[in-house]
């Protein structure tokens, strides 16, 4: 038996030797392309000097773990789906990441995740529970955790995101509108206010503007940055002055407007935040001051009655 398993194990190492000497250079039969490469692509070669400098090292892991990167992203985006959503988000956060490197990200969260989970498992195995399952259940929780964490800070930076185009969108839309009625064109008013104004709202009229400037229809600019937008008071903004220029209605009107609407709308979420809070802060009271309250209020009694007792 231990015969047989040394021929094997010198067939496999022959074999491996005879594969890395047949594929060297020297030996290696050149293919077709590699015959015209050089009649096909520039023969130049620039410095190493100019180029950007990266680690061997680096260049090396890089190389090894694509293929298993793109694998998994493979994996994940057929388990996970909602490539739509994902898009539409990142399209929302105007981010210039498509769903295969969100994907990527999601890959990369996930190990880290796991990694978490194995540190977690020699910890319990070092307590003295050596459980295989429970110790790839929490392996298994961490990558799942990784893979949802990632998708819900994508989550929150969109929030935060319109968050901050609901802050600035009042005070842009009255710039826009003073600007209009001084007598300045709808594109002209977008240009000063994206020049005076900085910020995510600033950014999206100044996508606008460069739609136009490569020849796009003033009405079609708009309507594009209304479904990229994902914002439902950005969304009506852009669709009134899409219709107020296209029927020729006061613009300045309507911009007074939707700025108005959005202020309303400002109350409204301050009000239900307050209301969520005043609930909030009852949490403490019912749960801390009032049982301390009562332990004062019955505890001389209580100490009373046991000292009549004894």
């Amino acid at each position: 038996m231990t015969v047989a398993i040394g021929a094997l194990l010198g067939a496999l190492a022959g074999t491996g030797l005879l594969l890395v000497v047949l594929g060297s250079p020297p030996l290696r039969r050149r293919s077709l392309s590699d015959r015209i490469a050089p009649y096909l692509i520039d023969p130049t070669v620039s410095s190493r000097l100019l180029s950007p400098t990266q680690s061997s090292a680096g260049t090396a892991l890089n190389r090894l773990t694509a293929p298993l990167l793109k694998d998994a992203v493979r994996i994940l985006d057929r388990v996970v789906g909602g490539q739509t959503s994902v898009r539409n988000r990142l399209a929302a956060l105007g981010s210039h990441l498509t769903v295969e490197d969100f994907r990527t990200d999601q890959v990369v969260w996930g190990t880290v995740g796991a990694g978490f989970g194995v540190v977690v498992s020699l910890g319990v195995v070092l307590a003295g529970h050596r459980n295989p399952i429970v110790l790839a259940l929490l392996i298994l929780v961490g990558a799942v955790a990784g893979v949802l964490g990632r998708d819900w800070w994508l989550t929150q930076s969109v929030a935060r995101h319109h968050a901050e185009i609901l802050a600035e969108f009042p005070v842009v839309a009255e710039m826009l509108a003073l600007a209009v009625t001084a007598g300045e064109g709808p594109l002209s008013a977008i240009d000063r206010v994206t020049r005076l104004a900085h910020g995510h709202l600033s950014d999206q009229l100044r996508g606008i503007l460069a739609d136009t400037r490569s020849g796009t229809p003033v009405q079609q600019a708009l309507l594009t940055a209304r479904d990229r937008a994902r914002l439902e008071p950005l969304a009506r903004f852009l669709d009134g002055m899409a219709v107020a220029i296209e029927r020729g209605t006061p613009l300045a009107e309507v911009l007074r407007a939707q700025a108005a609407d959005v202020r309303a709308l400002g109350k409204r979420q301050l009000l239900e935040a307050g209301g969520r809070k005043e609930i909030t802060m009852m949490i403490p009271v019912v749960f801390l001051i009032l049982p301390i309250t009562i332990l004062f209020a019955f505890f001389p009694g209580l100490v009373a009655i046991t000292t009549v007792a004894r």
